[in-house]
């Protein structure tokens, strides 16, 4: 009977949909999905930043949580050496500069990453590559819709199916 439970509870490699909404402690949404879309991933697999994840852990299918997530457990504290002065005549001339502008920039290997822009001089730009949710606490507040279990062999995300599901 354990392992029945086991299987209907989320852990490592459990595929996990889910709805979610991601907000400020003054009730900002920063994130969440869509009434008719919820999201469906592997636990483990990075969809979720691992503060996140953690909070899962445990929870069925029908499951409703809503927690208080510290900086430190959810996107991180700002890194100074996240900010970066990058001369102003590198921007495109027909984006609009101001402060508090979220943008996205490629870096060298040619990944896309979010920059928010923090000040603007007349020939620098300041810009802070830190997650615009770093220093935050945030409320996480998750309904569980479906879990199907999962493990892992030598590192690799095995799912385990039961028989009705194989095609014949």
């Amino acid at each position: 009977m354990s392992a029945d439970i086991e299987s209907l509870t989320i852990g490592p490699g459990s595929e996990v949909t889910l709805h979610f909404t991601l907000r400020l402690p003054d009730g900002t949404i920063a994130d969440a999905t869509e009434e008719d879309q919820p999201i469906h991933f592997i636990m483990g697999d990075g969809t979720l930043i691992e503060g996140l994840e953690l909070v899962l852990y445990g929870l069925k299918a029908g499951d409703h949580q809503c927690l208080s997530i510290d900086p430190r457990d959810a996107f991180g504290m700002p890194d100074e050496d996240n900010i970066h002065q990058l001369p102003k005549n590198e921007f495109p001339a027909e984006i609009e500069l101001k402060e508090g502008l979220i943008m996205g920039f490629s870096t060298p290997s040619g990944e896309e990453v979010p920059g928010t822009i923090k000040k603007i001089d007349q020939d620098k730009v300041e810009v802070d590559f830190n997650h615009p949710l770093a220093g935050f606490e945030v409320v996480f507040d998750v309904e569980i819709l479906d879990i199907k279990p999962g493990q892992s062999i030598n590192g690799s995300h095995v799912v385990v199916l039961k028989p009705d599901e194989l095609d014949s």
